[in-house]
């Protein structure tokens, strides 16, 4: 099964592959504000992980197998190499590949991402569970923006929320597939292995993420050989929808700085 994936950006033959890849949500449609930036540089792909939104299957319970799901539809779109930035549970699967024996992957982008998840983020996990399972789905889906965006943030943006948690819960991805996804995030470690990256690499975070602490990403980027720091003070878990400017900017000259991913 393929899954279900769009296209964004530069159509010529020449063009890099980009593959966005987004946190537990699963979605594509995550990484929206940053395709305006990207598309001059990049044929983008985005996609929906399986078993959420319009990719179908099952919830995975191993980041391993997320990661193949990958290569899968990079053959299908005829991505033998590919550049790749993932949120948070993404950035494991960038990860996972980027360990792999003749990785495909040729530069990596690390977005409030870990190497091992701490006590901390497992307390986040035990409450969001214990909201799904005891408050229900709309319960679980209410919390979300609170995990997700600054406080002064979600004042501001009141609407905007509203119809995002509507969303939410008219699209829930399902109690097995969340599940399945957060055992997926507790298991997963590669700590004593980040060493052995050797693609370029940008680590972003934000200081004031509640779900995963930035000291996370610092170790990330003092353990990837030459991996580059973008720490944001404002922004939270999703930095790269709040702080969307500064997002793109960081991203953006990192990969100027790699051979062959300007625009002609």
């Amino acid at each position: 099964m393929t899954l279900h994936h769009d296209v964004f950006g530069r159509a010529d033959g020449g063009a890099p592959t980009l593959i966005l890849s987004s946190g537990l949500g699963g979605s594509g449609g995550y990484w929206a504000p940053q395709i305006e930036a990207l598309a001059p540089h990049f044929r983008v792909v985005t996609y929906d992980h399986r078993g959420t939104n319009r990719s179908g299957g099952a919830g995975q319970d191993m980041i391993a197998a997320m990661a193949d799901d990958v290569l899968e539809m990079a053959e299908a779109i005829g991505a033998e190499h590919f550049h790749f930035m993932g949120h948070a549970l993404g950035g494991l699967i960038g990860l996972d590949l980027a360990l792999r024996p003749a990785s495909p992957i040729r530069s990596l982008v690390l977005v409030n991402a870990w190497g091992r998840a701490d006590p901390h983020s497992g307390r986040c996990f035990d409450t969001r569970i214990t909201l799904l399972e005891r408050a229900g789905v709309e319960a679980f889906v209410n919390a979300q923006p609170l995990f997700l965006y600054p406080a002064a943030w979600m004042a501001e943006n009141a609407a905007r929320l509203e119809a995002e948690v509507a969303h939410g819960i008219a699209h829930f991805q399902g109690r097995e597939t969340v599940l399945s996804r957060i055992k997926a995030l507790r298991a997963f470690d590669m700590e004593a292995r980040l060493g052995e990256v050797a693609v370029p690499t940008l680590v972003v975070a934000a200081k004031d993420d509640l779900l995963v602490t930035y000291t996370r990403s610092v170790n990330l980027a003092e353990r990837i050989g030459g991996a580059r720091l973008a720490l944001a003070d404002h922004g939270a878990h999703a930095v790269n929808i709040t702080e969307a400017a500064w997002f793109d900017a960081a991203v953006v000259s990192f990969f100027a700085s790699l051979e062959g991913t300007r625009s002609p």
